[in-house]
């Protein structure tokens, strides 16, 4: 069956395609989205490697709990999984807020990882556009909840991006509980423990020992996760002037430069 139990009241659902020797890959979401993110990507990468794919607990097909919808909690969740799938490490891969739960899930859980991609991740952002995320919190706590979510996801794309990709994303937005949506935006940016904005970003993204490739659109960001990265295997990249969900753009791209680099 597609799902796991992984706490009283979640259930994940989750693929398991392909197989191997090699190191198997846990593919994450990001925020408001679900595993079929990943639709573009999972033929080639189950072609010579085990593949899960997951929706994170609130998304997707996944349970829907009233509290705790914050990436702590997902990667955590995300532990649990390979428990009871009996997978010992994998090479975590998360986009946005994906990015920022694989990297929870290194620190956290250092074991379970062996290598870590983050795909424009959700961290790193400065102080001084954090100071806005307040009033988005309020907004995706009103009654206006979709449309603030709509709103914040027209700053994912450029006009580079396919109509088809922001349709996807719009609609799946659509179809999120409004609480989820919050709670996680929130616990991102915004909570005590938060680490997606700097300087919090900085010392929690320092403790992550194993290769990181960074794949980002902003240079800026880019240069500034470079010096974060301890492991010698580690390597940034950045696709200037690509939309947030870069690897949707350049599917085929996204597949050679990972493959590449596990390969290397």
């Amino acid at each position: 069956m597609p799902y796991a139990r992984v706490a009283e009241d979640v259930r994940l659902f989750h693929t398991d395609d392909g197989a191997g020797e090699a190191t198997p890959l846990l593919l994450v979401h990001g925020w408001g989205a679900d595993s079929h993110q990943w639709s573009w990507h999972l033929d080639a990468l189950a072609a010579g490697r085990r593949v899960i794919a997951v929706d994170l607990r609130g998304h997707g097909y996944s349970s829907v709990p009233a509290e705790d919808n914050t990436p702590r909690r997902m990667a955590e969740d995300l532990a649990a999984l390979l428990a009871a799938l009996g997978v010992a490490k994998v090479v975590a891969i998360g986009h946005s807020m994906g990015g920022q739960i694989v990297s929870i899930l290194a620190v956290e859980h250092p074991g379970l990882v062996e290598r870590l991609v983050a795909v424009d991740p959700g961290y790193g952002i400065a102080p001084e556009v954090a100071g806005m995320f307040p009033r988005t919190i309020a907004a995706l706590r009103s009654e206006h909840a979709h449309e603030a979510a709509v709103e914040i996801d027209r700053w994912c794309t450029n006009r580079r991006t396919p109509a088809v990709i922001r349709r996807w994303h719009r609609r799946r937005l659509y179809g999120m509980a409004p609480h989820v949506l919050a709670q996680a935006f929130e616990a991102m940016f915004a909570l005590e423990d938060s680490i997606g904005v700097r300087p919090a970003s900085d010392a929690y993204l320092a403790r992550r020992s194993c290769p990181v490739l960074s794949l980002w659109a902003d240079p800026n960001q880019a240069a500034w996760e470079e010096g974060l990265l301890k492991h010698p295997d580690s390597k940034v990249v950045v696709w200037e002037g690509a939309g947030h969900r870069l690897h949707e753009e350049r599917p085929d791209d996204f597949v050679a430069l990972v493959l590449g680099w596990l390969a290397g």
